[in-house]
């Protein structure tokens, strides 16, 4: 558990560092270490849920936080993470879903935007994306921000640290009721259990968290992150999916 809990503590300080909670790298690690896949999603959202409600905090006080602009995007998302979180899916279809779920994440932390014009994409399609990505975070376990961020920069939506910062914002959201839809699919105490058996981790992400919390307030979102984790996140995807 020390060795993971390290892991999982540079892993929420450079995810925090651009805005991300890192359930995606969780999520990796946890399947790289042998744990019960269906307590997976739980252990990552509680881990979301601990980075970026400091980073959101310190966003919204440092005056970057678009309210106007990324509350709709929350509350379409927030129920279907409830929803998400509460679906009963069978361990072979969670790992597929799992799979598919890490290799997207790995495709999104490397992509980076070069175009020089926006592109262009109706402000209403947003929302049943974020939507989308609230369910699926629920589901698996991943916040939803990791994909959400590309999309704003892409189009342009807003300066980068004001995505960043409803990047965070997102993912504190949808972690909260997808956990919870978690926790009652799971028969609550028997759950909670399993997720306080973890604290380690928990301890772990306060600490890296806290730290790139104050690197994103104070520099902005680097790009060094989807390069560092990339090919992890990827390498357990094809692992789940192809069972090597």
């Amino acid at each position: 558990m020390t060795g993971l809990a390290a892991l999982f503590g540079l892993t929420a300080l450079l995810y925090a560092a651009v805005g991300f909670g890192g359930g995606s790298t969780y999520t990796a690690l946890l399947l790289l270490g042998s744990v019960a896949v269906g307590l997976v999603p739980a252990i990552s959202l509680a881990c979301n849920v601990v980075v970026v409600t400091g980073g959101t905090i310190r966003f919204a006080r440092a005056g970057v936080m678009p309210w106007a602009k990324a509350l709709p995007l929350v509350a379409v998302a927030a129920p279907l993470a409830f929803l998400g979180g509460l679906t009963p899916v069978k361990q072979g279809v969670l790992v597929i879903l799992l799979g598919l779920s890490l290799l997207a994440s790995a495709l999104a932390l490397l992509f980076q935007p070069q175009t020089a014009k926006p592109v262009s994409l109706s402000p209403k399609l947003l929302l049943p994306i974020a939507a989308a990505l609230g369910y699926l975070a629920g589901v698996v376990g991943i916040g939803g921000g990791i994909f959400l961020a590309p999309i704003l920069h892409l189009i342009r939506w807003a300066e980068a640290r004001a995505v960043a910062a409803t990047a965070s914002l997102f993912i504190l959201v949808n972690s909260l009721f997808g956990l919870t839809g978690q926790l009652i699919k799971g028969k609550g105490g028997d759950m909670i259990d399993a997720v306080a058996g973890h604290w380690p981790l928990l301890i772990a992400v306060l600490i890296g968290g806290t730290i790139g919390t104050q690197l994103a307030v104070k520099t902005g979102p680097a790009t060094l992150i989807r390069r560092l984790t990339a090919v992890l996140v990827a390498f357990v995807a094809v692992r789940l999916l192809f069972g090597f």
